[in-house]
């Protein structure tokens, strides 16, 4: 056959450019889909033959494609030597046996997804959205509302504790049972629901919510429920669902914070002159809460058994164990005062504390196990309590500003109106639809049973972190309404406990840099953690299996990172058509630079990764951002697309890629890779400038939500519909939002009174005047005039804060002689700027 025709005449200059042509374009498709190594083999032996390649050549490619490619020989002649090279250079980080079970307990959810480079975002767009069950639903809209109603939390302050009827009534509907499954007495609530509870409850009274949060956490309860033995559980279950028994849980101690591991209580394990086994127990811990009112104690310590009794060795290391608080040597009796906060918080101490090895969680099985238990419960717990409270709280925030931005009135003019305020709205109202997304999203993986501990330390850091600044906006915003305590003072309690969101269930500085990324990306990488197995067992077969899938995953995503880059996402697919679609392709961009520097970083500074926390903690924004950005996607398609949200969707996700552009930019300036420092400062550096992923949400989006928080309707409802609303006028709440509809309604009157003024059928008089005037010239027709000096009577009402008498705020007693300003309803208008 002759060979011009086939090539149609082309020249030989031609054809090696449609070959080279081809090549490129087959490597670039086989890098983007992750081809296995045999279509890399045949690819690479097609070029050899298309250049020619000599005999000898021929044989050295064979060889090594059997090398490569025949797995029992890859495993001597490649794998083996690479184990032997990693072990000795130390280049995966090694792990101790307390990182070891905090890895292991817990499972990867969709964080894995983000953390591959390729996300299957069709699958996490199709993670069940949850709702709450007719009886869940009843019980959100029946005793939680009751139980906020009975609870005034300036008194809760003022007494320094819960009323005795909230208490009883507390216990009397199943509040501390919520985890405690039906069977035992309790109400088997799901995740959600739990969450949604104590959110609620969170939004009303801050000692409220987390009197009820303890029992059905870290604790007793949600650790018997999981590890108890049969007869621990019908014995204490039934009677901590009833609230016959209150319970807390003894971790943290003086020397051991962060580092729970380190723990210095111990028990030794001796027998008794009639052969019973028993626990010597020495503790003391601090921080407890309801330690002072506590019945039973959950206690963790350190559990030595000389004599090897119970057959665990001689040290067995952590376990738990479920102490009566009346056992001789229990020292109870005093508190501590979180920040002003009056929940029960104490510290407790045991002496010589002597009871049965049957105290022990789960009996012989628990022995030396607590450190997994504790590790596996806060992967669930640390995903419900403090997000709900934050994310609600975040809601309660926004519908408070929003609400006093419309009815506090500055110049004549509601101070919602100027656009510094309208900036600070904006953001408020952005973070609670994102924080809600968050909450909402993670409780539907614990609600099918997944316990994925990066999650959860993402949402606990980030949720707690974003009500940190939502609360310091609402606090510029109200100004001195915020200042002045008192039961008129909507946000100061909210401020004090801060502090308190940001310390517990695991410090936020400690989570972000040691937690997130520096568990994540062992536990949330496909291939690192098995390596590591592999590595510490020997395993060549295993090891083999993990490192080459590891060098294609890497290969991948390389390709990947550069043609999203370079095509701004567009190359991904995305699973939905529509506003969202464009920020599921950046997500996938994202995804795929973020999982090759994580590789690059992991591959270069090894162990040394453990030890660089700054490093550690950019990466650990971006992998977050990621997360809360996915899970406002979903919000938004579950929820229906709802125009009214899609303010939201976009003020949302341009704020969270920002977010994720500025830990890239960060990275770029300070990873310091041996020899590719200068890179990523210089040319990566001005390009991810040029190129961003995204731009900081425009003034418009922030005008659109700041409306949203200042017009009543459904829009506002549905973003703050998880708190609890007091419509009682004599409360502060209520006051409030009856000003701030009158003052909405009112808006049509005022504006023909200013339109007057402007086009000079008014002259400009103090506004009682005006009122007056606007009426004599039918301006305004009576049930007009009427509307306007309600709302202004209730805007004058609302914005008055607390005082009290010398004497009794200097005895420390100002709630008992509590006096509010007087205001005569028809003086309101006196005070007010000319119109």
């Amino acid at each position: 056959m002759d060979l011009d025709a086939l090539t149609f005449g082309a020249s030989s200059g031609e054809l090696l450019g449609i070959g080279i042509l081809g090549v490129v374009v087959l490597v670039s498709v086989f890098g983007y889909v992750g081809a296995p190594l045999w279509l890399w083999t045949v690819l690479v032996g097609g070029v050899l033959w298309g250049i020619g390649i000599s005999g000898w050549g021929w044989g050295v490619f064979g060889i090594l494609g059997v090398i490569f490619n025949v797995r029992p020989i890859r495993r001597i002649c490649v794998s083996f030597w690479v184990m032997k090279v990693l072990k000795s250079v130390g280049l995966l980080p090694a792990i101790s046996e307390t990182e070891r079970t905090a890895i292991e307990a817990g499972t990867v959810w969709v964080e894995g997804e983000l953390f591959s480079g390729k996300p299957d975002f069709k699958r996490l767009s199709e993670v069940p959205y949850p709702e709450l069950t007719e009886a869940e639903q009843a019980f959100l809209e029946g005793p939680v509302e009751e139980v906020c109603r009975l609870t005034k939390d300036w008194d809760v302050h003022v007494q320094k504790d819960l009323p005795v009827e909230v208490w009883d009534f507390l216990k009397e509907k199943g509040f501390f049972g919520m985890v405690i499954p039906k069977a035992y007495g309790g109400l088997g609530f799901s995740a959600s629901a739990h969450s949604a509870v104590v959110g609620k409850l969170g939004s009303r009274s801050l000692p409220l919510s987390i009197t009820v949060m303890v029992p059905n956490s870290l604790g007793p309860g949600e650790l018997l429920v999981h590890y108890g033995t049969e007869a621990q559980k019908q014995h204490y279950l039934p009677r901590l669902a009833r609230g016959e028994e209150i319970p807390c849980f003894a971790l943290t101690e003086p020397n051991a914070g962060s580092d729970a591991g380190s723990i210095q209580a111990s028990g030794v394990v001796f027998k008794d002159e009639a052969g019973h086994l028993h626990l010597r127990l020495n503790w003391r811990k601090r921080y407890i809460t309801l330690a002072a009112i506590s019945t039973v104690i959950g206690l963790a310590f350190k559990l030595r058994d000389p004599g090897n009794l119970l057959g665990k060795g001689e040290s067995p290391g952590i376990t738990c164990a479920l102490i009566p608080s009346d056992t001789p040597g229990v020292v109870l009796g005093k508190r501590h005062d979180p920040m002003g906060v009056p929940f029960v918080n104490a510290p407790i101490e045991g002496q010589d504390v002597l009871v049965s090895v049957d105290t022990i969680i789960g009996g012989i099985e628990g022995v030396g196990n607590g450190w997994y238990m504790l590790m596996e419960s806060l992967a669930v717990g640390r995903g419900i309590s403090l997000p709900a409270v934050s994310a609600i709280g975040a809601q309660f925030v926004a519908r408070v500003t929003g609400a006093h931005a419309t009815v506090r009135k500055q110049f004549g003019l509601s101070i919602g109106r100027f656009e510094g305020v309208e900036e600070v709205l904006a953001r408020i109202g952005g973070w609670a639809y994102l924080m809600e997304a968050a909450r909402v999203y993670t409780c539907s993986g614990l609600d099918e049973g997944a316990r994925p501990a990066v999650v959860t330390a993402m949402v606990k850091y980030h949720l707690t972190e974003l009500y940190r600044k939502v609360v310091n906006d609402g606090m510029d915003i109200l100004g001195g309404n915020a200042i002045s305590r008192g039961p008129r003072n909507l946000l100061a309690q909210s401020y004090m406990g801060l502090p308190i969101h940001i310390t517990v269930e695991g410090a936020n500085i400690l989570t972000r840099c040691l937690i997130i990324f520096g568990q994540g990306a062992i536990r949330c990488h496909p291939y690192v953690y098995r390596e590591i197995q592999a590595l510490g067992a020997g395993d060549v077969d295993g090891f083999d299996r993990a490192f080459f899938g590891h060098v294609g995953h890497v290969v991948r995503n390389l390709f990947r990172a550069l043609f999203l880059t370079l095509s701004r996402g567009y190359f991904a697919r995305s699973p939905v058509r529509g506003p969202a679609a464009r920020y599921y392709r950046k997500l996938a961009w994202a995804s795929a630079s973020f999982a090759l520097l994580s590789d690059l970083a992991l591959g270069m500074l090894g162990g040394q990764l453990k030890r660089r926390e700054k490093i550690s903690g950019r990466f650990a924004d971006i992998f977050s951002w990621m997360y809360l950005g996915t899970a406002t996607l979903r919000r938004f398609e579950a929820r229906g697309r709802q125009p009214g949200e899609l303010p939201f969707l976009h003020w949302c996700l341009e704020s969270a890629l920002t977010q994720v552009q500025l830990g890239f930019e960060g990275l770029f300036q300070n990873i310091n890779l041996p020899g590719l420092g200068w890179i990523f400062r210089g040319p990566l550096t001005l390009w991810w400038r040029i190129n961003p992923i995204a731009k900081p949400p425009s003034d418009v989006l922030g005008n659109q939500i700041a409306r949203v928080l200042q017009h009543p309707g459904t829009e506002r409802d549905a973003l703050t519909g998880g708190i609890f609303v007091s419509l009682d006028e004599e409360e502060a709440l209520g006051r409030l939002e009856r000003a701030f509809r009158l003052s909405f309604e009112s808006e049509a009157v005022e504006r023909k009174i200013r339109d007057a003024v402007r086009n000079g059928t008014l002259t400009r008089d103090r506004p009682e005047r005006l009122l007056a005037k606007a009426l004599e010239l039918g301006l305004v027709d009576s049930a007009e005039a009427r509307l306007l000096q309600e709302a202004e009577a209730a805007r004058n009402e609302t914005i008055q804060v607390d005082q009290f008498r010398l004497e009794d705020y200097l005895r420390g007693t100002p709630g008992a002689a509590f006096e509010t300003v007087e205001a005569a309803t028809g003086k309101m208008w006196i005070e007010k700027e000319p119109m």
